[in-house]
């Protein structure tokens, strides 16, 4: 004697309960919501390794998926700048909190690449050609909102046109720090005039006058929302060291001392960078608390 499928004769799902799977019939006929919002086919066959060795995979999902973070943050902190110029300290706050977890999560894509030895990434490095880091524009508008600006930096983009106009818009815009400085100016503090009319096309440079603030506003109130803002912002600071130093080990351990892809100077420009503290004044000010 047969017995009719389940889903024949099944029962309706009584009001309040959940259904104990998912509805495979959603997007049968075409691609699922799920693919509409997230694209993951476009995601997943963008990969095109250029060698045969198995390795390279690895190099080019890691590299994409940083790319991917890149934009988050920029996205963060280009929301953290718009908040400051409205004084919306809160909204200011919580997009650099949510920055400070995707900078944790970029640092840790450093680990599949960690530990190449310089045979591994020689398998696959000719398939970079001239291809280097430094060229990314993404990272570039990254660096420009930490105030690490440089004209010279757009040259590597003259010919694709949509990141050429976004990097020159974002080479003229304040930095995130410029729209601290600005905020802290609003409130009284004795931001010099210097400082707040300088070109923000130009690299910042630190001013004794600026760590004379960050130490006068730790100095007061512990629970202030300016202290506050100054932790956060040193929490970016101190993840963003974190992850030019990671970059410094894992290109140490990979290629040594040789000259890098792209024709920078490899280790010796990534130890140069290392060295430079984010948001300076934040750390120097300490020293006077």
């Amino acid at each position: 004697m047969s017995h009719p499928s389940p889903s024949a004769h099944s029962s309706p799902v009584a009001p309040g309960d959940a259904p104990l799977a998912p509805d495979l019939t959603i997007g049968a006929a075409t691609t699922t919501p799920y693919e509409d919002y997230v694209r993951a086919d476009v995601l997943t066959h963008l990969q095109h390794p250029l060698s045969d060795d198995p390795g390279e995979m690895v190099f080019l999902v890691t590299t994409q998926v940083m790319e991917l973070w890149f934009t988050v943050i920029v996205h963060e902190w280009g929301t953290a700048c718009e908040a400051l110029r409205r004084d919306d300290l809160p909204v200011a706050l919580d997009a650099l909190g949510r920055s400070t977890h995707e900078l944790t999560a970029l640092n840790a894509a450093w680990q599949p690449l960690a530990r190449l030895t310089p045979a591994q990434f020689n398998a696959y490095r000719g398939a970079l050609g001239e291809g280097s880091g430094f060229q990314s524009a993404m990272y570039r508008r990254l660096e420009f909102l930490l105030g690490e600006k440089s004209a010279s930096m757009l040259v590597p983009h003259r010919g694709a046109a949509r990141e050429y106009a976004e990097l020159e818009k974002a080479l003229h815009e304040p930095s995130l720090w410029d729209e601290v400085l600005r905020l802290l100016a609003r409130r009284g503090h004795a931001v010099p005039a210097a400082v707040l009319e300088r070109d923000p096309a130009e690299r910042y440079e630190p001013d004794p006058a600026v760590e004379a603030v960050w130490a006068e506003v730790y100095a007061g109130e512990q629970d202030s929302d300016l202290v506050t803002l100054g932790e956060a912002l040193t929490d970016v600071a101190e993840l963003v060291w974190r992850w030019r130093n990671d970059h410094l080990v894992a290109t140490r351990r990979a290629m040594g001392a040789k000259m890098g892809t792209g024709g920078s100077a490899g280790v010796a420009w990534l130890e140069k960078r290392a060295r430079k503290n984010v948001f300076p004044e934040l750390w120097t000010a300490r020293s006077h608390v």
